[in-house]
């Protein structure tokens, strides 16, 4: 990466200048080289390049040909881009497009589907859609075109980028009702690549499976390593993903990464057996706790790939320590699971009491994360960015409101939450925003939800409870989807006589968990199960 020009596009760029003809990136059935690529990307960025104001370009897309332009489009010319979630309903995405004041919104066809009056009314003046003509605008200063029908001429080099300009920015769950938008610098980005090139050692025959949409950070670690060691990318399909084990044998894949979830799918359907993943050499597990069987699981079936734990919130640029299986396993004994490992060389962490004082040797307390990867802060929240990007001594910190704890040896160890934030399938979710839009459903002030049931420190799902209310299921249920993704949906929630306390007044989730151990006691009942 030059020293004066941070443009993440950069590397890509010089790899599709020295090698047009290697493959780049596999998606929906078809295939691109770097030289195809970098034409459609160059051209995007052209097109573009003449409506800078904010600096930031929205893309309405995953898994698609159309994702992927747009993202490095968006970097191509200069600019950040903020990956939108496909889930999200209509209302949040309205807010959060008002909200990021964007330049211009990329669209694949999925996204298009969305452009109700109301998104498109908080939409930016050029919208770039499949078959855009076919959508009314929302004003007459808006533009919506095909790729095809913007300017044809080209962008021919990535435009400068400093590196404290910022890279991209990425949606997690937050407290307020909306997600919190996590900025990240091209600065960081960069130093990412830079620790990250020596372990992973990625190289042009590699082929790369993408398992995440692009909302997700672990796609930056895929897309952005990937592209620059001129290896390919395979993106998988919604309905691939179901058979994960059968897309890298066709693919022959020779790296992978994901949530651990999919080892407990693969295992439960029977995929998962001794050799059947013989072309792997490196496999990345992240975004939740990876329980110690399942891991030896994997590497029994992958048996020439090493298995590397990681941890690292998106507040720090994906990854910040790993831990690679080895035999006997390095456990976090309490939890059953494989430990966090140490930290990248110039990130340094570490696990604070409550009063923000480092904790004794061996005592849990909450990770901190400080050096070059720490991001910029929540978008458009300073008293948020604030709280959990803190100067201590002279140094920034990042709170990740993770228990942790470092052993003799050096190793740390990840205990779970300190707040109310839970993983759910690799979604971060605050409980509290669930709360928040449930709490309006169901017309009480009484309600609480919590991760249910969890394993290995993972939840599975979510199950909510109030008190009061006379709104029926039905409403509930429509009025929750209204302002919630699917994936944030309670799946089932119960009425109780009274909310359990703590002895601060405040609602004990974990009398709430104890009740659905035991079943929901007696006064309980069921209003529905949300699908």
């Amino acid at each position: 990466m030059s020293s004066s020009n941070y443009n993440l596009a950069l590397s890509f760029a010089r790899f599709a200048l020295a090698k047009p003809h290697n493959q780049a990136l596999g998606v929906s059935g078809q295939s691109f080289s770097y030289g195809e690529l970098a034409e459609q990307v160059s051209r995007l960025a052209a097109a573009l390049a003449p409506f800078r104001r904010s600096g930031r370009i929205g893309v309405l897309g995953t898994r698609s040909l159309e994702a992927y332009v747009g993202i490095l489009g968006s970097c191509w010319a200069g600019f950040a881009y903020v990956p939108l979630n496909l889930k999200w309903p209509p209302d949040r995405l309205a807010a959060l497009m008002r909200l990021l004041d964007l330049d211009a919104l990329v669209c694949d066809a999925n996204g298009a589907a969305l452009l109700s009056p109301d998104v498109l009314a908080a939409a930016p003046d050029l919208v770039v859609a499949p078959d855009g003509e076919g959508i009314t605008p929302a004003r007459a200063s808006q533009r919506l075109a095909s790729r095809e029908r913007l300017a044809t001429g080209l962008l021919p080099d990535p435009a400068h980028v400093p590196a404290d300009a910022l890279g991209y920015v990425i949606f997690t769950s937050g407290t307020t009702g909306l997600p919190k938008g996590v900025m990240i610098s091209a600065g960081s980005l960069a130093h990412y690549i830079e620790q990250s090139r020596g372990w992973t050692a990625y190289r042009p025959e590699d082929r790369i499976g993408e398992a995440c949409d692009v909302t997700f950070d672990l796609t930056v670690h895929n897309l952005f390593l990937c592209l620059e060691a001129g290896a390919a990318l395979h993106v998988m399909s919604q309905l691939e993903l179901m058979a994960p084990a059968r897309f890298i044998r066709r693919q022959a894949l020779t790296v992978w990464m994901s949530v651990p979830t999919v080892i407990g799918l693969m295992r439960r359907s029977g995929a998962l057996k001794p050799g059947v993943l013989p072309s792997l050499r490196l496999s990345i597990f992240c975004g939740e706790p990876l329980p110690i069987e399942a891991a030896q699981d994997w590497a029994a079936a992958a048996p020439n790939s090493i298995v590397e734990n990681i941890y690292g919130p998106t507040e720090c640029t994906v990854i910040g320590l790993r831990q690679r299986l080895t035999d006997p396993p390095v456990t976090t004994e309490s939890r059953g699971i494989l430990a966090i490992g140490q930290p990248y060389p110039t990130m340094e962490v570490a696990i604070l009491d409550d009063s923000q004082r480092p904790a004794p040797p061996g005592a849990p307390g909450e990770i901190a994360l400080a050096g070059p990867q720490v991001g910029m802060g929540y978008f458009g929240q300073p008293e948020l960015t604030a709280d959990r990007f803190r100067v201590m001594d002279g140094k920034r910190w990042y709170l990740t409101g993770d228990l942790g704890s470092r052993d003799a040896d050096g190793v740390f160890h990840h205990l779970g939450r300190v707040d109310n934030q839970v993983k759910v399938k690799g979604n971060r979710i605050e409980l509290e925003e669930v709360d928040m839009h449930l709490r309006r459903a169901a017309g009480t002030d009484l309600a609480a939800t919590v991760a249910w049931p969890v394993t290995h420190g993972s939840a599975e799902g979510l199950v909510s409870f109030v008190v009061g209310g006379e709104v029926s299921e039905e409403q509930i249920r429509a009025r929750m989807l209204a302002g919630l993704p699917r994936y944030m949906m309670p799946s089932a929630i119960h009425r109780l006589e009274t909310m359990p306390q703590n002895v601060n007044g405040k609602i004990d989730r974990r009398a709430l968990v104890a009740l659905l151990d035991l079943g929901v006691s007696a006064p309980a009942r069921t209003l529905e199960t949300v699908a």
